[in-house]
């Protein structure tokens, strides 16, 4: 599909910025580097900066945001009549990011940022992910009835808190490599095919 020209700058501008920060960040820490370096660092003006993200702090999710726009994709991409739990995890395995540059933004986040902050973060991101298991499931079976419709909007949501709460795990593991949040995630889908576990 060809992208309008704005939109194509738009996200190079957005790419520049974000490995700009990761090379400010890592050698100099979150704190004491400054909006206006990054921006220099990616050729771009502050206001071209705050005209694609809100704060510095912003850019240690910035991956998030790729990875949201990737993963609605990889899912459209998906075989028709395949299970969503299978979509998901084939979507996830065949992750197109650097493994190196996960794991050293992962590693920044944990040090740089509080908890708090990164738990909001994460669990907006969690919402947009069930969002687009929504929206696959949307157009294989249209929900018609609201139960049917509750039945996507749960499914979505126990899906998404699944791979979420695998990447909880890793982000505070030993193991930061691309590989283990890979097989936290097959566990964590694999628990929804076996059941959930009742007392």
């Amino acid at each position: 599909m060809v992208r309008p020209a704005q939109t194509a700058r738009s996200e190079r501008t957005r790419d520049a910025l974000r490995r700009a920060a990761l090379v400010r960040f890592l050698a100099q820490g979150v704190e004491d580097t400054s909006a206006e370096q990054i921006a220099d660092d990616a050729g771009v003006s502050l206001r071209t900066f705050y005209r694609h993200f809100t704060s510095k702090h912003d850019l240690l999710f910035a991956d998030y945001d790729v990875g949201l726009e990737w993963f609605r994709a990889a899912l459209k991409a998906r075989t028709p009549g395949e299970s969503i739990i299978e979509s998901v995890q084939s979507a996830i395995d065949a992750s197109p990011y650097d493994p190196e540059a996960v794991a050293q933004i992962a590693a920044l986040r944990a040090r740089e940022l509080d908890a708090g902050r990164i738990v909001r973060h994460t669990r907006q991101v969690e919402a947009e992910f069930a969002d687009a298991i929504v929206d696959q499931l949307s157009q294989s079976a249209p929900a018609d009835t609201p139960d049917e419709r509750l039945r996507v909007i749960v499914t979505a949501r126990c899906i998404a808190a699944a791979v979420f709460g695998a990447m909880e795990l890793w982000m505070i593991g030993e193991d930061t490599s691309l590989t283990e949040l890979g097989r936290l995630c097959r566990t964590a889908l694999e628990s929804l095919r076996t059941g959930i576990i009742a007392e």
